[in-house]
């Protein structure tokens, strides 16, 4: 079956003059019978990639392939996904949800944003969560045991609940996004200077913490207020503005194989893919003739991959004009072609560092090292506290946190390892379930399945060049895909003019 919203276009309407821009969406499961194809063609305005991927991704959508174009003013991407259980989408409602929420007049008579509720369970809007109602306590500093145990205690002192959040660490940096309520009933609770003391405090404990002199910190607490950067999206932003990139060895870069290789080729190299997943490598080349810089990723494939790639192209004010992502294996392999906004390409050497680091970084910052646990417990003011406390008693420090809420209760997902950065030994989480089981809190140790998608693999087909074959260009690769793809693809949009 075929869901269908947004207009069809008659041959001689050109929708790109069209002043409402409104997308349309297809959902296709006739197609393939391992996934459904989700269709949007849109006004190619900026950051409206960015927006499709991120709000796929927060529908709890595993995105196990993707083709992009997005030349002469509009943009066309197909995705291939399903749910995280590998099932194919079948909400009739999905169609209108994901046009409704690309763009704002298009809901009618300019209502509220539209909700949503993904097979996992979790409510979101066009920006995640709903978190209008929480002032947000932001922070990037030098990563250390027991630092967000200390942020949180701070939190409770004044009154204030951590309702969800998320922080990440990479490169010796901590980044965090915490979403707060007040615990008090009094209007000087919501009082602007509130929020300035709080931030204070927090900056008197990172400081006080700080085992570097000079060491670059940030931290920063704002009321509540409409419309806030997806979490996701703004901890990228700020562990890029912290330059985390900086750090470590120059990339590797990619074996040009896996972007010429055919279901027999890659076959026969699945055993050797297994070694290259744990390194994320990527390569950047030039397409003077067609103004095109060219990068090429490969990286163990994990979920949110190309949300977090996308952000970092993003962040580094690159507009994606052409892509292609697929995975052989555990392998995920994705090629760009980008330009600056400005119009130029990457022209040197160090801005093709620069942009490969921050690639990588980009990818790592997600990475899923250390013993992953899931705690819930019935929503309360110092929950956080009390368990990060605990955490930080038995010597354990975390890499990765996320803390929700659905309902009346509270969910969070951990990566620990020891305070030195080994491996948690399981008598040590064993001694900690049963100091939080006194608390309320239940954990569980998960043992995640290696590669993803847990329920099957998908491959990238063989590339075949079809077109600009009289031009010089850079050798074979699985951008030729996308040029023998795009006019199948748009034979299901309706019609098109670019």
């Amino acid at each position: 079956m075929k869901y269908v919203s947004g207009p069809y276009f008659e041959p001689d309407f050109d929708p790109v003059l069209d002043r409402f821009g409104t997308p349309g969406v297809v959902i296709d499961n006739e197609t393939r019978e391992d996934c459904t194809l989700v269709k949007v063609d849109s006004v190619n305005r900026d950051g409206v990639l960015l927006e499709m991927v991120q709000m796929l991704t927060d529908l709890d959508l595993v995105i196990s392939k993707t083709y992009i174009s997005s030349d002469g003013g509009w943009l066309m991407d197909v995705f291939h996904v399903t749910d995280q259980i590998g099932r194919k989408l079948t909400d009739p409602s999905l169609p209108d949800f994901i046009q409704q929420a690309l763009v704002p007049f298009h809901r009618p008579g300019n209502g509220p944003s539209p909700r949503f509720t993904t097979c996992l369970g979790n409510v979101v809007g066009p920006g995640g969560p709903d978190v209008s109602d929480c002032a947000s306590l932001e922070f990037t500093v030098h990563d250390r045991p027991g630092l967000l145990s200390s942020i949180t205690q701070v939190l409770v002192d004044q009154g204030c609940h951590v309702a969800s959040g998320q922080a990440w660490t990479h490169s010796g940096r901590a980044a965090g996004v915490l979403y707060v309520t007040t615990t008090a009933a009094d209007a000087a609770a919501l009082h602007p200077s509130r929020w300035a003391r709080i931030e204070r405090l927090v900056n008197a404990v990172v400081d006080a913490r700080e085992n570097v002199s000079g060491e670059r910190r940030w931290v920063c607490m704002s009321a509540p207020v409409q419309g806030r950067v997806h979490t996701e999206r703004r901890l990228h932003q700020l562990m890029h503005d912290d330059r985390d990139y900086e750090h470590g060895p120059a990339p590797t870069p990619v074996d040009e194989e896996h972007f010429a290789m055919g279901d027999r080729a890659a076959t026969t190299a699945l055993s050797a893919l297994r070694a290259l997943v744990a390194e994320t490598r990527v390569t950047i080349d030039n397409w003077e003739e067609k103004g095109y810089a060219i990068v090429k990723m490969t990286s163990r494939d994990r979920p949110k991959l190309l949300f977090d790639t996308v952000c970092a192209l993003t962040d580094m004010q690159y507009v994606v004009f052409h892509a292609t992502a697929g995975s052989q294996g555990p392998l995920a392999i994705q090629e760009y072609y980008i330009r600056h906004k400005d119009g130029r390409t990457v022209d040197s050497n160090s801005e093709r560092q620069k942009v490969s680091r921050c690639l990588v970084a980009a990818v790592e910052r997600r990475a899923s090292n250390g013993a992953k646990v899931e705690v819930s417990a019935a929503d309360r003011s110092g929950l956080l506290s009390d368990f990060t406390r605990i955490l930080r008693e038995h010597g354990m420090s975390l890499l990765r946190a996320e803390l929700k809420r659905r309902k009346e209760e509270a969910i969070g997902t951990f990566f620990l390892v020891t305070d030195s950065g080994g491996q948690v030994r399981p008598e040590a989480l064993r001694a900690v379930r049963t100091r939080v089981g006194e608390m309320g809190i239940s954990l569980d140790v998960i043992k995640e399945a290696p590669g993803w998608p847990p329920v099957r693999k998908t491959s990238v087909p063989a590339a075949s060049a079809t077109i600009g074959q009289d031009q010089e260009r850079p050798r074979s690769s699985l951008g030729t895909l996308l040029w023998s793809h795009l006019g199948k693809i748009s034979n299901n949009f309706g019609y098109i003019r670019s």
